[in-house]
């Protein structure tokens, strides 16, 4: 790490105290620091090169610097609402973007702390493990947005085994803060392609969608810190690499080589903005579920070009789900070659008590053949394995066993580290046959021996969980009562 990027990684910390007994949550400074380091980065665009993207009249940095007080304020919330009805990147950087630091006092010092720095002077990377480095802590933070963070130690293996490619369509519907695209984009860098190649990359080969604004805004600002698009790409709204929709009920015009996502996990929501939304009915759903997950699953099998390759983080309902479920997981094993099952460990993800999996699979073209799995390999890293967020968290070397197993390139040199001789190896295949005779085709597969079921973790995690868990239960007791109101009994 830098010691630009310690020097201010430690001021943004320090302010981000200041707010927090202010009342400001640290969502809400990240949100501001977003929109204001925006507008300084393309204030330095214009005064040092002539460059940047017009900005309305009356929403410059420098008009910032020269208010205080209630005038302030007015002008920065002037600012944000005009810039948030612009159709181009303006648009969607500041898409519903309000001022949640009312105190002019605490505005101020947020303003003078982004200006002691010439942004556009420290290096692209710099800048982005920064802004990155933000959004962990954001993550972790008391009523963050974990739910939209994926481990990027775990980012970093997938993407490692999926060998992204310069001349792809990479997408990831389900984007977040853009990990995966993020993850994706520095792999390609690393192989040292053409400059034309790579610049047709950030115009419009890697793309993602949101649902939620904020985290629309934050990830379009990661991604242009990180140099993937300039706002020059992006004159018209609706060519900006990510997008603010609800990909399972928005179409989907494209088709993609790669998909890498962590789908939000829980159940469709049945509101959105006060209105009822109804089933998913469109073509890209043949089983009528309100799992998201097995949603997401659907729909990314429908979006994935003939050959197109995905990875996809899903909860392990997914795998054992009746009804729906099963419909599904018979559905991916016909059409697409499900290859490969990364069993994850709890205490990796910001949501506590998540048991995940990572499904790796292709999709292939349409034939006459019955189905084109052939056989599954799993790679169990969960059984006998603890990581907590703090004391233990995943690092990119503890895939490192995974990776090497995984044999990207080449599936076809697999060698399974289990056998009878060997009952403690984390590797293995099973046959089609062998899945397909499993109860509802069940793809929650166990063979090592659990020495242990305590929960580790610190007091504070232990009660979080223990709240989550107390959350879901409520939450099932809630809709099981929505079921049954019309019920005579």
């Amino acid at each position: 790490m830098s010691d630009v990027q310690v020097n201010i990684g430690d001021k943004v910390w320090k302010m981000a105290g200041v707010l927090k007994h202010a009342g400001v949550a640290f969502t809400d400074y990240v949100a501001q620091l977003t929109y204001l380091l925006f507008l300084k980065m393309e204030d330095e665009n214009r005064r040092f090169y002539g460059d940047g993207i017009p900005m309305p009249d009356g929403c410059s940095w420098q008009e910032l610097l020269e208010l205080d007080g209630s005038e302030l304020v007015e002008k920065y919330e002037y600012m944000l609402a005009s810039l948030s009805v612009q159709n181009n990147i303006l648009g969607v950087i500041f898409h519903k973007a309000r001022n949640l630091i009312s105190m002019p006092v605490h505005l101020r010092k947020v303003i003078d702390m982004i200006a002691r720095e010439t942004w556009l002077a420290i290096d692209t990377d710099v800048k982005g493990q920064i802004y990155e480095s933000i959004l962990a802590k954001n993550a972790s933070s008391e009523k963050g947005a974990g739910q939209y963070f994926t481990p990027r130690a775990l980012i970093r293996a997938i993407v490692d085994v999926m060998q992204p490619g310069v001349h792809m369509k990479i997408h990831d519907p389900f984007c977040g803060t853009g990990g995966f695209l993020l993850g994706a984009y520095e792999y390609i860098r690393r192989q040292k392609p053409d400059t034309q190649d790579l610049l047709a990359l950030k115009r419009d080969g890697i793309t993602g969608n949101d649902l939620t604004p904020l985290i629309v805004s934050l990830c379009s600002m990661n991604m242009y810190l990180h140099g993937i698009f300039s706002v020059e790409d992006a004159e018209d709204k609706s060519l900006c690499p990510i997008q603010c929709c609800d990909t399972l009920r928005t179409p989907e015009e494209r088709a993609f080589d790669m998909i890498l996502a962590n789908p939000p996990f829980g159940t469709a929501a049945n509101v959105i903005d006060g209105e009822k939304t109804g089933e998913l009915t469109d073509d890209r759903y043949f089983a009528t579920t309100s799992n998201t997950q097995l949603n997401a699953l659907q729909h990314i099998m429908a979006v994935l070009k003939n050959t197109g390759r995905a990875a996809v983080v899903l909860p392990d309902n997914v795998l054992f789900e009746s009804g729906a479920g099963e419909q599904i997981r018979k559905r991916l094993l016909e059409q697409c070659n499900l290859h490969t099952i990364l069993r994850l460990p709890c205490g990796i993800f910001y949501a506590h008590g998540v048991k995940a999996n990572v499904l790796f699979f292709d999709r292939c073209p349409l034939d006459n053949k019955n189905h084109h799995t052939e056989r599954i390999w799993v790679y169990d890293y969960r059984t006998n394995i603890k990581h907590t967020l703090k004391q233990n968290p995943l690092k990119r070397e503890n895939l490192d066993d995974f990776v090497t197993c995984y044999c990207a390139g080449n599936l076809s040199a697999r060698q399974a580290t289990w056998s009878e001789d060997t009952p403690d190896g984390r590797w293995r295949s099973f046959s089609y046959e062998e899945i397909i005779q499993r109860d509802k085709t069940n793809l929650d597969i166990k063979w090592l021996k659990d020495d242990t079921e305590v929960i580790e973790g610190s007091i504070p995690e232990l009660m979080q969980m223990l709240e989550d868990e107390l959350a879901k239960e409520q939450a099932a007791f809630a809709q099981l009562q929505e079921l049954l109101k019309d019920i005579q009994f």
